[in-house]
């Protein structure tokens, strides 16, 4: 690695994020709405079914915590907790899907590589907002490779098929303690997250961001796993850190914004 950015975080936020990874991941898994001391509305937790209104959701997702104008690239630089480095991919098609659930959305793919190894992922993400600004995670189709070839489906989803419930990829209105799913496919994909603060600093390859929001992100299906990610207004995620079982990070090298 050339150059070894740093992310400079609050420490306030971090401490106690710390003091809390032991039970940060139960968070919101047995609630049906979500909290928050800010008084937001309140979201989806855990399995709680939502029917959502096709005709309250849009492919044009401009959340600026969120925004996936089509056109856009982003490319991240990831380390996984062994030193192996990767690269990520996320690129914002101009192509939609008609979800079980009735929902049209946007098609985002994400695709992971590796040195000395090439793809080794890549998935096909759906999205939808609100007119609330949520911006709604509609499932996935992912697939694992090795040598050239397919070997896991595994976390694959789709709202409205065999259970799969969506989930919110950011709140249109996020306030610190806000909780929610992200996903929710029972025994795959049942990520929650929660809103830890408002106010971090963040330096990553792409440039230094103020006022970045930062979430605190669990699983149930793998209890000892912690992850913070930070979003940047107006670009989106910007750096991704294992906190907790793992100590991968991922940050943007570089955002190239789409025209629509």
């Amino acid at each position: 690695m050339v150059r070894q950015p740093t992310a400079k975080i609050a420490l306030g936020a971090v401490g106690a994020a710390l003091a809390v990874t032991a039970c940060g991941a139960d968070a919101g898994a047995t609630r049906t709405t979500g909290t928050a001391a800010g008084g937001a509305k309140a979201l989806p937790v855990g399995g709680a079914p939502v029917k959502l209104d096709p005709a309250e959701l849009s492919t044009k997702i401009d959340n600026p915590y969120f925004p996936l104008t089509p056109g856009d690239r982003r490319v991240y630089r990831e380390t996984g907790p062994d030193g192996t480095k990767g690269r990520v991919v996320v690129t914002v098609t101009n192509k939609t899907k008609r979800i079980a659930n009735g929902v049209t959305a946007r098609v985002v793919r994400d695709t992971v590589s590796e040195a000395g190894k090439g793809v080794i992922e890549d998935t096909f993400d759906w999205y939808a907002q609100d007119k609330a600004g949520n911006v709604w995670y509609l499932g996935e189709d992912t697939k694992e490779y090795e040598n050239g070839k397919v070997t896991s489906t595994a976390g694959s989803f789709e709202a409205g098929v065999d259970g799969a419930q969506p989930g919110v990829a950011m709140p249109g209105d996020p306030k610190v303690g806000l909780r929610y799913r992200q996903e929710y496919f029972k025994g795959e994909a049942e990520d929650a997250g929660e809103v830890f603060s408002l106010g971090e600093r963040v330096d990553v390859p792409f440039g230094i961001f103020d006022r970045v929001l930062m979430t605190k992100d669990t699983t149930p299906l793998q209890p000892k796993i912690l992850e913070y990610k930070l979003y940047a207004r107006n670009v989106g995620t910007v750096l991704a850190l294992g906190i907790s079982g793992g100590s991968d990070r991922e940050e943007l090298v570089s955002f190239r914004r789409g025209r629509g």
